[in-house]
């Protein structure tokens, strides 16, 4: 029986994926939850499991290739009987196809049609509307002659986007950007743009062109925190065997605020909004030129040393590039910890279905007026919130903000337990 392996949920939120590499070719045999290709999404690397025992037919979707979620990347011929619950074919698909013996003879493969170009995913469907593509003037290289995303992106790098435009339309500025290409010179250097590269890329745009971004910042005076993590530095590292951060004191101080303030920890979905439960919290995790947010989750009920535990943890797992779905998944909330680069003021992108993302700068010394007008030297930090004004407004927000500050400054050695 001929059956088909689609294209997994890696993740919540995840829409689609890119296969970075095959692991497999056809005529190859596999058993039930072997890997049998790498993939990507901008959540996660994973390899990509076959669903059943059986040997591969045809591979559908080439490597570089971005396909949504549920889509059919590759056909597999299992033996009668094997099949639990027979994959749902395409639609071009006749039953009689479906019921092909393990040794049927190689067919010849099949001539492009109309029909079978047309077929696109929602991902190739999406950058055609966007660049305004005329699909019968675009020469199809997928399975039976289907445009795939790579055909319409070199339609859109070849300049002839103009060409393709109906006569009501007109060229936009962005078409005209895109033909535009900056000349290269002696002495430039070629990157190619990594598939996680684009991924989050894309990421990036969609989340500054449909959520509408308002920022508020504060400045807190941290200098009773710096005390309480320099007399607990030093035993935690020998005792824990891993830092003390002052990431994991803002990240508790912000689960607790969200906790009073639960309309933060809520996202966007299409026509509601819907405010969470659990307070999963995103972290930003760097990998060479990769970037990861993991979660940690339930971080309200985690003490200072817990959140720290996490924070290391996933750190690893993100610069052995062994961070999995779970590690992933659920993210209520990001705190980006900017300051540990030395940044002192940045406005993050809202990590998308997200309401907001605060940036934790760095923790300067500067002179700062106390008492009756007395000035001394003081432990700075400033907080920068992104916010979906969709969702939050600037009374809510602001609320929020003065509690992290409240409770960051508050927290002293005599008063604070990291355990």
């Amino acid at each position: 029986m001929l059956e088909y392996i689609k294209m997994p949920q890696l993740g919540e939120s995840v829409t689609e994926g890119t296969i970075d590499r095959w692991l497999v070719k056809p005529g190859d045999t596999v058993e039930q939850y072997d890997s049998i290709a790498e993939l990507t999404t901008d959540k996660v690397t994973a390899d990509l499991p076959s669903q059943l025992s059986g040997t591969i037919q045809e591979i559908l979707v080439p490597e570089g290739e971005t396909v949504a979620v549920g889509e059919i990347v590759c056909s597999i011929v299992v033996a009668h009987g094997e099949a639990a619950e027979p994959s749902e074919a395409p639609s071009s698909s006749s039953s009689s196809e479906t019921a092909k013996p393990v040794a049927a003879a190689p067919q010849a493969a099949p001539k492009r049609s109309a029909d079978q170009k047309k077929r696109v995913s929602p991902v190739v469907g999406r950058l055609i509307d966007e660049y305004h593509l005329n699909i019968d003037l675009i020469e199809g290289t997928g399975a039976g002659g289907r445009v795939t995303r790579k055909d319409v992106l070199r339609e859109i790098e070849s300049g002839i986007i103009s060409s393709q435009l109906t006569h009501e339309e007109k060229p936009t500025t962005r078409d005209t950007q895109v033909k535009e290409a900056i000349p290269e010179e002696n002495g430039d250097v070629i990157i190619p743009v990594s598939s996680i590269r684009k991924t989050i890329a894309k990421r990036m745009v969609d989340s500054v062109t449909q959520i509408p971004h308002a920022w508020m910042t504060i400045e807190v005076d941290v200098t009773e925190l710096v005390k309480l993590r320099n007399a607990h530095k030093k035993q935690f590292k020998e005792q824990e065997g891993y830092n003390l951060t002052y990431f994991a004191f803002f990240v508790k101080a912000v689960a607790q605020a969200l906790k009073e303030y639960p309309m933060l920890n809520s996202v966007w979905k299409g026509d509601t909004i819907v405010q969470k439960k659990a307070i999963n919290m995103s972290i930003a995790v760097a990998s060479d030129d990769e970037l990861f947010v993991p979660v940690i989750q339930n971080c309200d009920q985690l003490s200072i040393a817990g959140i720290a535990s996490q924070i290391a943890i996933l750190a690893e797992k993100g610069r052995k590039k062994q961070l999995n779905v779970k590690d992933m998944s659920g993210g209520t909330f990001t705190v980006n910890n900017t300051g540990s680069f030395g940044s002192v003021h940045s406005a993050g992108i809202i990590n998308a279905p997200q309401a907001a993302i605060l940036q934790v700068e760095s923790i300067v010394k500067r002179p700062v007026i106390i008492g009756d007008g007395m000035f001394a030297a003081r432990d700075m930090v400033n907080l920068c919130l992104s916010l979906d004004h969709r969702i939050l407004d600037g009374m809510i927000c602001g609320k929020f903000l003065a509690r992290v500050k409240e409770l960051l400054e508050n927290m002293t050695i005599s008063s604070t337990s990291v355990y």
